[in-house]
């Protein structure tokens, strides 16, 4: 998703198995929630209590027991959801959340770049649209980032020019862009979109091919609800380009693929927002209409459980579930975000990283919850209305894997989701700023990907760990003061890799914390906020500081470390 102002970061809430701390906490549509019917329970749901309130019953996603209900505003959406759980015939109910992709400040680039010159001792297949030169994701020269401050780092892409020495992709593998919509008329990206030939040949305002949409002839617009999913926006234009826009066609980009088919699928409006509601009809949407991947640059919004029911119908479908792991800067192991957080086989969670080869300052985390980073800072690609501009968010990483595993689909066919997803992250790039943000520490790189080539990395064995209690354990007093300043140096002779267990810790979120740093301060892991049994994340060598820190505000129970593990 492109990077959020801190107006809006308020979006992302904690993960919570109950609506009721999130709904507090993110953006959701008044009068409205949606609640889901046990088996039966629709024919014999008595609203005698609530006839003053509710307005209307509508079907959110066909062949389910999902519904909205829209209500009387004088009532609020906790209490409206609070009376439909009391009654035994709902199996759940909860806020139709508001998800949004907020655009960053870009530059237009129409007549601003100077003209690509290809490489004398570039020997591999080089796409000769004008534009491919500034594209640094897919070939980084050092040099190429558009408005770049800074020199890049030689290499640090997605490995495209040796990717496509294997494939370009194939107009077989279809991917659905869940957006803004997509401008099918942009000379980049006009001759990669699905065509529903069915529709496109039979009679105008008619469901010509019985899937229940009428003139569906590109795609679906859920927000206007209509067959029209034209970008009005620009963010969803912009993410198909870098999966899919056309090669060597005098145009100004290049995607990952040469070769796709892209299915429009709007649900966010033109203002750049859409409800749980829309996301998860368009979810539906793409898998009844045969796509091989969704890719999904937005969130917002807290857990919902209908949301998931829908990723989870796509899994069963055998599609995979690309997601922005979001721009607030936060990790999203401790302040989940979604969709990227939802924890389905085929959901896989991108960060962005820049070209100077280190996450981007936007980017969120988590050693347990983003699979991969990807490029995403300072990315050109295709706009609305034939034009071209330069976004940054984990809304342009991720059409990055989206296009490299298009081009494994291409090469491979489907895979399962659990084969896929972990030959994505063993094939990455294991790069030491990544270390403790992603799970396997590592970018993207296509090429590998295609080839299973497996970098080897410096890093414990899962079943190796043996564990040590600490002959006095380290912690702060209950409750701890202000302006604490603890430092404990845990050694342990002959130990490759350390870490920490930490029994319990309660601590000003943001504001106190205790980090984990190796032998020479350099932090792998920050612990703050609430939790209890957090395994910290591992420093290399024999040696790890632990550090505790407090400022001059509020002061809460504090921490207890009690062991030790090293192998």
């Amino acid at each position: 998703m492109v990077r959020l102002s801190r107006s809006v970061l308020f979006l992302t809430a904690l993960l919570t198995t109950s609506w009721q701390v999130n709904a507090k906490l993110a953006e959701h549509v008044p009068g409205e929630v949606l609640v889901k019917f046990k088996a039966g329970g629709l024919k014999s749901f008595q609203i005698s209590k609530l006839n003053n309130e509710i307005k209307y019953l509508y079907q959110v996603a066909s062949q389910t027991n999902l519904y909205k209900v829209s209500f009387d505003q004088k009532s609020t959406v906790e209490g409206m959801i609070e009376r439909l759980q009391q009654d035994p015939r709902v199996q759940y109910a909860e806020p139709n959340f508001i998800y949004r992709v907020n655009p960053v400040t870009h530059t237009d680039l129409k007549g601003l770049l100077a003209p690509y010159i290809k490489e004398k001792n570039n020997t591999l297949y080089t796409p000769t649209d004008p534009k491919f030169g500034e594209l640094w994701g897919l070939r980084n020269t050092g040099r190429n980032e558009p408005g770049g401050r800074a020199p890049g780092a030689i290499g640090a892409d997605i490995d495209a020019l040796r990717a496509w020495e294997i494939t370009k992709g194939a107009r077989s593998v279809k991917i659905a862009v869940i957006d803004t919509g997509i401008d099918y008329r942009h000379p980049d990206l006009k001759d990669q979109i699905w065509t529903n030939q069915a529709e496109a040949d039979g009679e105008a305002g008619v469901d010509d091919d019985g899937n229940g949409y009428v003139d569906d002839i590109h795609g679906y617009d859920f927000a206007n609800k209509d067959g029209d999913p034209i970008d009005g926006h620009s963010h969803g234009t912009h993410c198909a380009g870098t999966i899919g826009a056309t090669h060597n066609n005098n145009e100004g980009v290049a995607g990952v693929m040469a070769d796709v088919t892209l299915v429009a699928v709007k649900f966010l409006t033109d203002a750049g927002s859409g409800s749980t509601e829309d996301a998860i009809a368009a979810i539906d949407y793409a898998t009844k209409v045969g796509v091989d991947l969704m890719s999904n640059s937005w969130g917002g919004g807290g857990f919902s459980q209908a949301l998931k029911e829908s990723i989870e119908r796509a899994s069963a479908a055998g599609i995979i579930f690309t997601a922005a792991a979001g721009n607030s800067g936060t990790n999203n192991d401790q302040s989940p975000h979604y969709p990227s957080n939802y924890q389905v086989a085929n959901v896989v969670s991108v960060a962005a990283h820049t070209a100077q080869d280190d996450l981007a300052s936007f980017s969120c985390f988590g050693r347990t919850t983003v699979h991969i980073a990807a490029p995403g800072h300072q990315i050109l690609s295709s706009t609305k209305d034939g034009g071209y501009s330069v976004y940054s968010g984990t809304s342009m990483a991720t059409p990055h894997v989206s296009g490299a595993l298009g081009l494994l689909l291409a090469k491979e066919g489907r895979l399962p989701h659990t084969e896929m997803r972990e030959r994505l992250m063993a094939t990455s790039i294991p790069v030491g700023s990544y270390r403790g943000r992603t799970i396997n520490g590592g970018r993207l790189n296509a090429y590998n990907l295609l080839t299973n080539t497996r970098p080897e990395r410096n890093e414990p064995k899962p079943g190796d760990w043996k564990r040590v209690d600490l002959a006095e354990a380290f912690a702060s007093e209950h409750p701890y003061g202000n302006d604490q300043n603890l430092s404990r140096t845990f050694r342990q002779s002959g130990a490759k890799f350390m870490r920490l267990v930490v029994k319990k810790y309660e601590l000003e979120k943001n504001y106190d914390y205790l980090q984990v740093s190796n032998g020479q301060n350099r932090s792998v892991d920050k612990v703050t906020g609430t939790g209890e049994g957090y395994t910290t994340d591992y420093v290399e060598g024999d040696s790890l500081i632990a550090t505790f820190k407090s400022d001059r505000s509020v002061t809460k129970w504090g921490f207890e470390v009690y062991q030790l593990e090293w192998q």
